[in-house]
């Protein structure tokens, strides 16, 4: 059986991205091929890293990349996380399927080191429990 190939989009590919990437290749990588890119790439956030690996997913060789790389690429579903992207790519060219999941940006948040930590991780919880299933749901897995 063929993958299906999914590719998420946020706007830097830095933390909700990288994060739905690394949930999505760990739960479903048997089933998924699966990219993640930004509208404005930058770097994948250190704290994305660790909660990640807490969680027993390394993400640490993901890099941030932008959706140029992708571009008129075929993919089953094309899932933007974040409302900037949605806005800056509301129709990707070689989608079979484009779906909308918003999350939180951790990064926004404003607080001591344990505090940014712990918005890191209820992200990262977030998207595993919404993510994941609607994906199976999505591609009929």
């Amino acid at each position: 059986m063929e993958k299906k190939r999914v590719l998420i989009l946020c706007t830097g590919n830095s933390c909700r991205s990288q994060m739905a990437e690394g949930w999505v290749r760990h739960d479903l990588g048997d089933k998924v091929e699966v990219f993640s890119a930004g509208t404005r790439p930058s770097v994948v956030h250190p704290f994305a890293i660790a909660v990640m690996a807490e969680a027993g997913v390394d993400i640490s060789s993901q890099r941030s990349k932008s959706l140029q790389e992708y571009w008129g690429q075929p993919f089953d579903l094309v899932v933007t996380v974040c409302d900037s992207a949605r806005e800056a790519c509301p129709a990707f060219p070689g989608a079979a399927k484009q779906i909308h999941e918003s999350f939180p940006d951790p990064t926004g948040f404003r607080g001591t080191e344990a505090e940014l930590r712990k918005k890191f991780r209820e992200v990262r919880d977030q998207i595993r429990q919404r993510l994941v299933p609607l994906l199976r749901n999505e591609l009929t897995l």
